[in-house]
């Protein structure tokens, strides 16, 4: 099965063909249903992958300064006016979460 973010990496050129239509709401379900699948599967998630679902929503309540237990797709929505800008801002803040353990070794060497 291919993994996650490859996975995004084809959503985020080929939106259509995945979820219909850049949205950020679809983007969550499909994701959940993809972390279902792999579990009914008996597929691990790598520690990357582990690491997004569970600590990307908290890690984004931060960034936004917010306190909530809502998922990620809605905290999103929360600052901005359409799922397809929601879409773009997933992408800006994955790659923002994914350099923070980079940018955390830097300031600790």
């Amino acid at each position: 099965m291919i993994g996650l973010f490859e996975l995004l990496q084809k959503i985020e050129k080929n939106a259509g063909m995945y979820l219909g239509r850049q949205s950020v709401s679809d983007l969550f379900m499909f994701l959940a249903g993809y972390e279902f699948s792999r579990s009914q599967i008996s597929e691990q998630l790598t520690e990357a992958e582990e690491d997004f679902y569970n600590e990307f929503q908290p890690w984004l309540q931060q960034q936004m300064g917010v306190r909530s237990v809502t998922s990620w797709a809605k905290l999103i929505m929360l600052s901005c006016h359409d799922e397809k800008t929601g879409f773009e801002m997933f992408f800006r803040f994955l790659r923002e979460f994914q350099l923070r353990h980079q940018l955390e070794e830097v300031n600790v060497a």
